[in-house]
Protein backbone atom coordinates (compact mmCIF):
# COMPACT_ATOMS: atom_id res chain seq x y z
CA UNK A 1 0.00 0.00 0.00
CA UNK A 2 1.75 3.37 -0.84
CA UNK A 3 2.43 6.17 1.19
CA UNK A 4 -0.73 8.26 -0.21
CA UNK A 5 -3.07 5.79 0.36
CA UNK A 6 -2.27 5.15 4.05
CA UNK A 7 -2.81 8.79 4.63
CA UNK A 8 -6.32 8.66 3.19
CA UNK A 9 -7.19 5.78 4.87
CA UNK A 10 -6.32 5.98 8.39
CA UNK A 11 -9.65 7.04 9.60
CA UNK A 12 -12.14 5.78 11.96
CA UNK A 13 -13.78 2.60 10.98
CA UNK A 14 -16.88 4.01 11.91
CA UNK A 15 -18.12 7.67 12.09
CA UNK A 16 -19.59 7.19 15.19
CA UNK A 17 -15.91 6.86 17.33
CA UNK A 18 -15.73 10.32 16.02
CA UNK A 19 -19.22 11.34 17.08
CA UNK A 20 -18.52 9.64 20.45
CA UNK A 21 -15.53 12.36 21.47
CA UNK A 22 -18.35 14.85 20.98
CA UNK A 23 -20.33 12.86 23.98
CA UNK A 24 -17.38 12.24 26.18
CA UNK A 25 -16.57 16.01 25.85
CA UNK A 26 -20.09 17.60 27.18
CA UNK A 27 -19.84 14.65 29.63
CA UNK A 28 -16.35 16.01 31.52
CA UNK A 29 -17.32 19.57 30.43
CA UNK A 30 -14.11 19.47 28.65
CA UNK A 31 -13.82 22.31 25.44
CA UNK A 32 -13.27 21.23 21.87
CA UNK A 33 -10.85 24.88 21.63
CA UNK A 34 -8.42 22.80 24.15
CA UNK A 35 -7.99 19.79 22.16
CA UNK A 36 -7.32 21.91 18.87
CA UNK A 37 -4.79 23.99 20.48
CA UNK A 38 -2.77 21.07 21.98
CA UNK A 39 -3.11 19.16 18.54
CA UNK A 40 -2.10 21.93 16.53
CA UNK A 41 0.95 23.13 19.13
CA UNK A 42 1.87 19.66 19.03
CA UNK A 43 1.97 19.27 15.19
CA UNK A 44 3.84 22.53 14.57
CA UNK A 45 6.57 21.26 17.38
CA UNK A 46 7.07 17.96 16.09
CA UNK A 47 7.19 19.33 12.29
CA UNK A 48 9.61 22.16 13.46
CA UNK A 49 12.26 19.11 14.52
CA UNK A 50 15.47 18.75 12.64
CA UNK A 51 14.96 15.07 13.46
CA UNK A 52 14.42 13.57 10.01
CA UNK A 53 12.47 10.60 10.89
CA UNK A 54 9.84 13.11 12.07
CA UNK A 55 9.09 14.70 8.75
CA UNK A 56 5.82 14.59 7.32
CA UNK A 57 6.00 12.28 4.86
CA UNK A 58 8.52 9.95 7.28
CA UNK A 59 5.57 9.75 9.37
CA UNK A 60 3.52 8.55 6.95
CA UNK A 61 5.94 5.71 6.23
CA UNK A 62 5.41 4.56 9.65
CA UNK A 63 2.28 4.27 9.06
CA UNK A 64 3.02 1.82 5.70
CA UNK A 65 5.84 0.21 7.40
CA UNK A 66 3.15 -0.67 10.53
CA UNK A 67 0.05 -1.72 8.12
CA UNK A 68 2.59 -4.07 6.06
CA UNK A 69 4.02 -5.93 9.18
CA UNK A 70 0.45 -5.85 11.01
CA UNK A 71 -1.88 -6.16 8.47
CA UNK A 72 -0.25 -7.87 5.25
CA UNK A 73 1.27 -10.82 7.75
CA UNK A 74 -1.79 -10.87 9.88
CA UNK A 75 -0.07 -11.83 13.30
CA UNK A 76 -2.03 -12.13 16.52
CA UNK A 77 -1.10 -8.30 18.46
CA UNK A 78 -1.86 -8.12 21.98
CA UNK A 79 -2.73 -4.59 23.25
CA UNK A 80 -1.07 -4.34 27.23
CA UNK A 81 -3.65 -2.23 28.86
CA UNK A 82 -3.05 -0.52 32.49
CA UNK A 83 -3.66 -3.45 34.48
CA UNK A 84 -1.52 -5.87 32.50
CA UNK A 85 0.70 -8.17 34.94
CA UNK A 86 3.67 -9.77 33.96
CA UNK A 87 2.40 -13.40 34.13
CA UNK A 88 -0.02 -12.73 31.37
CA UNK A 89 2.67 -11.26 29.09
CA UNK A 90 4.50 -14.36 30.12
CA UNK A 91 1.97 -16.58 28.84
CA UNK A 92 1.34 -14.73 25.77
CA UNK A 93 5.30 -14.98 24.79
CA UNK A 94 4.62 -18.16 24.06
CA UNK A 95 2.61 -17.56 20.68
CA UNK A 96 3.89 -15.86 17.79
CA UNK A 97 2.37 -12.62 19.07
CA UNK A 98 3.14 -8.88 18.66
CA UNK A 99 2.88 -6.57 21.69
CA UNK A 100 1.28 -2.79 21.54
CA UNK A 101 1.07 -1.06 24.55
CA UNK A 102 -1.34 1.68 25.70
CA UNK A 103 1.21 4.04 27.27
CA UNK A 104 2.67 2.61 30.33
CA UNK A 105 1.70 -0.74 30.49
CA UNK A 106 4.96 -1.21 28.96
CA UNK A 107 5.91 -0.66 32.37
CA UNK A 108 4.87 -4.41 33.00
CA UNK A 109 7.62 -5.96 30.65
CA UNK A 110 10.64 -4.74 32.49
CA UNK A 111 9.22 -7.03 35.66
CA UNK A 112 9.85 -10.07 33.57
CA UNK A 113 12.79 -12.27 33.74
CA UNK A 114 15.55 -10.62 32.07
CA UNK A 115 15.47 -13.30 29.20
CA UNK A 116 11.67 -12.81 28.86
CA UNK A 117 12.22 -9.39 29.08
CA UNK A 118 14.35 -8.73 26.15
CA UNK A 119 11.72 -11.07 24.04
CA UNK A 120 8.72 -8.91 25.07
CA UNK A 121 10.48 -6.01 24.04
CA UNK A 122 11.44 -7.04 20.66
CA UNK A 123 8.21 -7.86 20.15
CA UNK A 124 6.65 -4.45 20.68
CA UNK A 125 5.41 -2.90 17.30
CA UNK A 126 4.36 0.40 18.69
CA UNK A 127 3.07 2.38 21.94
CA UNK A 128 0.01 4.09 22.24
CA UNK A 129 0.47 7.26 24.34
CA UNK A 130 -0.73 10.22 25.91
CA UNK A 131 2.33 11.18 27.39
CA UNK A 132 1.64 10.37 30.82
CA UNK A 133 2.72 6.78 31.28
CA UNK A 134 5.62 7.71 33.32
CA UNK A 135 9.20 4.60 33.13
CA UNK A 136 7.00 2.66 31.07
CA UNK A 137 6.68 5.21 27.86
CA UNK A 138 9.93 6.71 28.65
CA UNK A 139 11.37 3.05 28.65
CA UNK A 140 10.07 2.68 25.19
CA UNK A 141 11.35 5.78 24.32
CA UNK A 142 14.27 4.46 25.10
CA UNK A 143 14.15 1.90 23.16
CA UNK A 144 13.15 3.81 19.78
CA UNK A 145 9.61 2.02 19.66
CA UNK A 146 7.07 4.11 17.55
CA UNK A 147 5.03 6.24 19.46
CA UNK A 148 1.81 6.66 18.30
CA UNK A 149 1.39 10.15 20.20
CA UNK A 150 -1.89 11.62 21.03
CA UNK A 151 -2.94 15.11 22.02
CA UNK A 152 -5.56 16.49 23.67
CA UNK A 153 -7.11 19.76 25.73
CA UNK A 154 -4.81 18.75 29.19
CA UNK A 155 -1.59 17.67 28.10
CA UNK A 156 0.40 20.02 26.38
CA UNK A 157 3.04 19.86 28.89
CA UNK A 158 3.18 15.72 29.03
CA UNK A 159 3.39 15.59 25.19
CA UNK A 160 6.09 18.43 25.55
CA UNK A 161 8.46 16.40 28.23
CA UNK A 162 8.24 13.66 26.33
CA UNK A 163 9.45 14.80 22.67
CA UNK A 164 12.23 16.86 24.62
CA UNK A 165 13.11 13.37 26.00
CA UNK A 166 12.79 11.45 22.74
CA UNK A 167 14.89 13.95 21.19
CA UNK A 168 17.38 13.48 23.57
CA UNK A 169 18.08 9.99 23.23
CA UNK A 170 20.53 8.50 21.12
CA UNK A 171 18.26 6.90 18.72
CA UNK A 172 14.76 8.72 18.72
CA UNK A 173 11.80 7.31 18.23
CA UNK A 174 9.37 7.27 15.08
CA UNK A 175 6.31 9.20 15.67
CA UNK A 176 2.67 9.05 14.04
CA UNK A 177 0.32 12.14 15.66
CA UNK A 178 -2.89 11.80 16.74
CA UNK A 179 -5.90 13.79 18.08
CA UNK A 180 -9.56 13.91 19.01
CA UNK A 181 -11.09 17.01 17.26
CA UNK A 182 -13.47 16.89 14.60
CA UNK A 183 -11.82 19.12 12.19
CA UNK A 184 -9.39 17.23 9.98
CA UNK A 185 -5.29 18.30 11.11
CA UNK A 186 -3.31 17.34 7.94
CA UNK A 187 -0.50 15.52 9.00
CA UNK A 188 -2.63 13.71 12.17
CA UNK A 189 -5.03 11.63 12.79
CA UNK A 190 -8.25 10.72 14.39
CA UNK A 191 -8.92 7.02 14.44
CA UNK A 192 -11.37 7.64 17.23
CA UNK A 193 -10.84 6.75 20.85
CA UNK A 194 -10.66 8.06 24.60
CA UNK A 195 -8.60 6.39 26.92
CA UNK A 196 -4.99 4.65 25.76
CA UNK A 197 -6.47 1.68 25.37
CA UNK A 198 -9.38 2.12 23.37
CA UNK A 199 -7.61 4.44 21.34
CA UNK A 200 -5.33 1.69 20.42
CA UNK A 201 -7.57 -0.58 19.44
CA UNK A 202 -9.22 2.17 17.11
CA UNK A 203 -5.57 3.03 15.43
CA UNK A 204 -4.77 -0.71 15.08
CA UNK A 205 -8.41 -1.50 13.42
CA UNK A 206 -8.19 1.87 11.05
CA UNK A 207 -5.07 0.61 10.04
CA UNK A 208 -6.80 -2.48 8.64
CA UNK A 209 -6.49 -5.05 11.62
CA UNK A 210 -9.50 -7.54 12.16
CA UNK A 211 -11.07 -7.89 14.94
CA UNK A 212 -10.48 -11.27 15.91
CA UNK A 213 -6.85 -10.48 15.22
CA UNK A 214 -6.39 -8.24 18.89
CA UNK A 215 -5.99 -9.92 21.71
CA UNK A 216 -6.62 -7.65 24.93
CA UNK A 217 -4.34 -8.02 27.75
CA UNK A 218 -4.97 -5.91 31.39
CA UNK A 219 -7.98 -3.93 29.93
CA UNK A 220 -10.25 -3.64 33.26
CA UNK A 221 -13.37 -1.69 33.70
CA UNK A 222 -13.31 -2.62 37.35
CA UNK A 223 -10.41 -1.32 38.78
CA UNK A 224 -7.81 1.77 37.65
CA UNK A 225 -4.61 -0.42 36.41
CA UNK A 226 -1.61 0.12 38.29
CA UNK A 227 0.24 1.29 34.96
CA UNK A 228 -2.21 4.32 34.61
CA UNK A 229 -1.18 7.81 35.01
CA UNK A 230 -1.59 10.15 37.54
CA UNK A 231 -5.44 10.38 37.71
CA UNK A 232 -7.95 10.59 40.15
CA UNK A 233 -9.62 6.92 41.04
CA UNK A 234 -13.32 8.15 40.73
CA UNK A 235 -12.73 10.02 37.72
CA UNK A 236 -10.57 7.54 35.75
CA UNK A 237 -13.81 4.53 36.83
CA UNK A 238 -16.10 7.07 34.73
CA UNK A 239 -13.46 6.96 32.01
CA UNK A 240 -12.98 2.94 31.89
CA UNK A 241 -16.87 3.03 31.50
CA UNK A 242 -16.38 5.28 27.92
CA UNK A 243 -13.68 3.37 26.99
CA UNK A 244 -15.89 0.15 27.38
CA UNK A 245 -18.43 2.21 25.10
CA UNK A 246 -15.39 2.87 22.44
CA UNK A 247 -14.28 -0.80 22.23
CA UNK A 248 -18.02 -1.45 21.74
CA UNK A 249 -18.37 0.42 18.59
CA UNK A 250 -15.74 -1.34 17.58
CA UNK A 251 -16.98 -4.50 18.24
CA UNK A 252 -14.91 -6.23 21.25
CA UNK A 253 -16.26 -6.91 24.23
CA UNK A 254 -14.28 -7.16 27.37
Amino acid sequence: MSVGKIQTDLTAISRKLIEIQDEIREYFDWDMSEDVESATRMLSRVEKSDLESWKRQNRLAILSKLHDSLVIRRPEVVVLGAAVEPEEISIALKRPALFVSADGAAGAISELQPSQREMAWSRVVCSVSDADGGEGTLEAVRRAIPIILHAHGHNQEDWKKLLNFAESVQEPPELILTHQTMPEIPGMHNPGGFTDGDRAICFLMSLGLNRNQISLLGTRTDLVGRWSGNTSEPRKMKKLLWMERVLLLNGIEI
